[in-house]
């Protein structure tokens, strides 16, 4: 079955203005962008401690210590709670995401 080009074009273009209207919705609400914001600082300061707590095990796995070694378990543990932090805060900001444009879509436009 043969696409319809001009339909096509149609559609895509009705996408990209339905996509700017919503993008230009959502700027005028500054509480969302803060929102998004804080939650993409909060998972920065997460991705930047691991960075700090990969370079405590690689360095303790360096050194064959004893004593250095067994501190990674704790670092790695450390490591696989603030993974499973970083995975709920994305998973709330493509929430909060989601819902800023349904909220906004919901709306009567002035």
């Amino acid at each position: 079955m043969a696409k319809n080009p001009t339909n096509s074009s149609s559609n895509k273009k009705k996408l990209k203005q339905q996509v700017k209207q919503d993008s230009e919705d959502v700027n005028e609400d500054p509480k969302i962008w803060a929102s998004f914001d804080q939650s993409f600082k909060q998972v920065q300061s997460v991705l930047d401690r691991n960075r700090v707590l990969i370079q405590q095990v690689n360095d303790n796995h360096q050194s064959k210590i004893p004593h250095n070694m067994v501190k990674n378990v704790a670092l790695i543990q450390e490591l696989n709670g603030n993974i499973s932090k970083v995975v709920s805060l994305y998973s709330d900001l493509s929430s909060n995401f989601s819902t800023a444009f349904h909220n906004d879509d919901e709306q009567p436009k002035e």
